[in-house]
């Protein structure tokens, strides 16, 4: 006597803990993001409607609330600023600085700041939060 399946054995791959190995994932790769900011001054940025980022290798020049002038992570008063930021772009092509201001500053420190890329023939971009 032949009995015939009314089913067929379809085979299956159980997925039920990839939900979990990828939340995982996502969890460890969100807090590695967090920890390689290469911006270690907090200021707040001032606001703009359109962003647009940089793919080249940034220079920063941060001034802080309290008129601290860093060049990238160093802190510099504002007559050395121009001799350092001078050695910095030394032998680079097309140089483009990226300049944190926090919003509470005078218009005037930031034309001081734009006046020295002037001088020097360094593109200058400011920073802004969305």
């Amino acid at each position: 006597m032949k009995i015939k399946r009314t089913r067929r054995f379809e085979p299956e791959v159980s997925t039920t803990s990839l939900n979990d190995i990828m939340f995982f994932l996502l969890l460890f790769f969100l807090i590695i993001s967090t920890l390689s900011n290469p911006n270690v001054i907090r200021i707040m940025l001032p606001k703009a409607q359109k962003t647009e980022k940089m793919n080249k290798q940034q220079i920063s020049i941060t001034v802080s609330e309290e008129k601290k002038y860093y060049l990238d992570q160093k802190e510099l008063p504002l007559s050395q600023l121009k001799p350092a930021l001078k050695e910095r772009v030394k032998g680079v092509d097309s140089p483009t600085v990226v300049l944190r201001f926090a919003p509470e500053l005078k218009i005037q420190d930031l034309v001081d700041v734009m006046q020295i890329g002037t001088e020097l023939n360094i593109k200058m971009v400011l920073a802004t939060r969305k």
